[in-house]
Parts: structure tokens; sequence; C-alpha cells
């Protein structure tokens, strides 16, 4: 069963996409920061991560350049609200894979997720 570690600073997102992907086939494990994403991916190993980009601690852009350290071949899906274009740019060039734009319709994260792993 593929893992999907879910990184958002909000609960009720992190719960959404959990719920969703469980659902799915997906097994979920959940991080609210950046800085907790990089220690759960280095934990667990998951085989993509689906990552909000404005967080406390550590925002997305740099838990993708540290994740992306740890792992080059790390597949990583960015989530963004609408007007942070600019930022989803710099997430590609830095190695995120796709994007979502929140708040996302559930057949374009899986679709999405399905792309990237299956």
């Amino acid at each position: 069963m593929p893992t999907v570690l879910v990184v958002d600073d909000a609960a009720f997102m992190r719960m959404r996409a959990g719920k969703l992907l469980s659902q799915s086939g997906y097994e979920v494990i959940e991080a609210e920061n950046g800085l907790d994403a990089l220690n759960k991916y280095t934990e667990y190993e998951p085989d993509l991560v689906l990552m909000d980009i404005t967080m406390p601690v550590m925002d997305g852009l740099t838990a993708v350049r540290e994740i992306r350290q740890v792992d080059p071949e790390a597949k990583i899906i960015m989530v963004s609200a609408m007007g942070q274009q600019a930022m989803v740019i710099e997430a590609i060039k830095l190695g995120a894979k796709d994007f979502i734009v929140k708040p996302y319709e559930p057949d374009n994260v899986l679709a999405s997720v399905k792309k990237l792993i299956g």
C-alpha cells in the first residue's frame, strides 16, 4: 500500500486529505509543518508528500528543499491557495512534481497522486 505524507498546519485540511487518501487505498501519515514533515519523511520514507506552502516553523518551500536533499527522488505535490503562483513556481524549481490549488476538488487530488505513484 503506497504511503502519503500529508503536511498542513490546519488539522481540518490534514483530516480531509487523509480521509480521501485512506478511502482510496493509501496509507496516510500526517505532519503539521515543514520541520515535522522532514522528520517524518526521514523516519517513514513515504512514496509521496502532499504539502501546503504556508506553514509556521518551516514553510513548504524550505521543506521541499530539505526533503530533496535527503532524497533527490522525493515525489512532492504542493498545495497552494489562490494567489501563490510565484511560490508554486519556486516549489517546482526546487523539485516539486505537481501542485493543487486550495480549495481542492477530491478528483484533482487523486488524479495527481495516481499520476505520480499509481
